[in-house]
């Protein structure tokens, strides 16, 4: 088992004139946990994605940031 490290995070939201309609943020702060490869720690992560945020829409946006520690 490998140590890594993850957060989550949305990227901003733009109208078609590409002015932020919705601000950048953290959805989950930094953490860490043990994972066989970076593959399962990507998923073991991802798992702790709100639920209000798995609508289509919305989800596009998320990103999942794992990096080993």
């Amino acid at each position: 088992m490998q140590l890594f490290e993850y957060a989550i995070i949305v990227d901003e939201k733009r109208n078609k004139d590409g002015e932020v309609t919705e601000q950048a943020e953290v959805l989950v702060p930094p953490k860490s946990l043990l994972a066989k490869d970076q593959a399962q720690a990507t998923i073991l992560a991802a798992r702790e994605i709100p639920e209000s945020y798995t609508t289509s829409e919305r989800l596009d946006r998320v990103k999942v940031a794992v990096r080993p520690f």
